[in-house]
């Protein structure tokens, strides 16, 4: 009877809805990439760990605020790469106050071309004002010259920051990295860009850190995000 054709209509028509509602679900998932980055040595076998748990990038130190060469940094971009890694970007954490920002880019590409690395980017990481100089116009000038060197030798630019960071550092009217993407932290535990306000001439960022210091496959990391 028309009853029973019309509950087995709604019921197809609920399980049609509640398909497509986890359909969407799963597609939102698939739309978004998680990664790490990692500042200390990290095997194989723990990126292929985290490869498994959904982690498809990884963001490796290769050079220290103490204005030397991370020793560990081309190792574990190979052991990224051998973990299944879809993408392996470094990260350069400088010396503001060692001076020569060009010396210490190269300083860092050498170290990179030398073990013939396999890498997307070079990331600044801009935070800490107790590691810069207490004179914005000055810090502003060394983030120049890190600038201007790695474009000189070729290398694609991120820069990872803050408002928080980045304003005591520079001031809040420099936006001398704006062109680049841009690569922020908040630990909400929020792998989204809702939370994020416009500084240092950025819109919209490109990758979040949305939580530090924590332990996946044994491995000491921070969880980033971006949409695709």
């Amino acid at each position: 009877d028309m009853g029973t054709l019309g509950s087995r209509y709604m019921r197809t028509t609920m399980k049609l809805v509640l398909g497509l509602v986890a359909l969407a679900a799963l597609v939102g998932v698939a739309q978004a990439t998680l990664g790490v980055d990692v500042s200390e040595p990290t095997m194989p076998a723990a990126f292929s760990c985290m490869h498994g748990d959904g982690y498809d990038f990884a963001v490796v130190r290769c050079y220290q605020s103490n204005g030397v060469i991370d020793p560990n940094g081309v190792h574990t971009i190979y052991n990224a790469w051998a973990g299944g890694m879809a993408h392996v970007d470094a990260y350069m954490f400088p010396c503001p106050t060692c001076g020569n920002p060009g010396g210490q880019v190269q300083q860092l590409v050498n170290y990179l071309k030398q073990y013939n690395t396999n890498y997307g980017m070079i990331w600044l990481d801009i935070e800490g004002p107790q590691y810069w100089t207490s004179s914005q116009g000055d810090n502003q000038a060394f983030f120049n010259g890190l600038v201007s060197e790695l474009e000189a030798l070729g290398q694609h630019i991120g820069v990872y920051s803050s408002a928080s960071q980045w304003i005591p550092i520079f001031g809040g009217s420099f936006s001398g990295g704006a062109r680049f993407p841009l690569w922020y932290a908040h630990y909400d535990n929020n792998p989204s860009f809702s939370d994020f306000s416009p500084f240092g001439g950025w819109q919209t960022p490109a990758i979040k850190q949305y939580n530090g210091d924590v332990t996946i496959c044994g491995a000491g990391v921070d969880q980033d995000w971006y949409p695709n």
